[in-house]
């Protein structure tokens, strides 16, 4: 699966645009990462626990995305877009989003 985050492959053709394929996961912190980070949020810097949750999560709906698309006979992912979105205080969704082609 050919993923990218602009409208075109070079060098390739596309046959068909083949709807938008998506994935996603909502994740939720836990008591221990909010006890590290409380404790980083006192003496600054970056809250790793929470930068490896988002890039996992980042990642598990990558992964459900190129499944979506697979599902649908694409040989690409074009435009390939992330968004965020609170769910309820503690959780989140992350979004992964493009548009399934085919090519010639």
């Amino acid at each position: 699966m050919v993923l990218s985050t602009t409208e075109s492959i070079p060098n390739k053709e596309i046959h068909q645009v083949l709807g938008i394929a998506r994935g996603s996961t909502v994740r939720t912190r836990n008591v221990a990462r909010d006890f590290i980070a409380g404790l980083k949020n006192i003496i600054g810097g970056e809250i790793e626990e929470y930068t490896k949750l988002q890039a996992y999560a980042r990642e598990q709906a990558l992964e459900r995305m190129i499944v979506d698309a697979g599902k649908l006979g694409a040989d690409a992912i074009l435009n390939i877009r992330f968004t965020t979105s609170v769910i309820t205080q503690g959780a989140s969704e992350i979004l992964a989003y493009g548009t399934a082609v085919s090519f010639k």
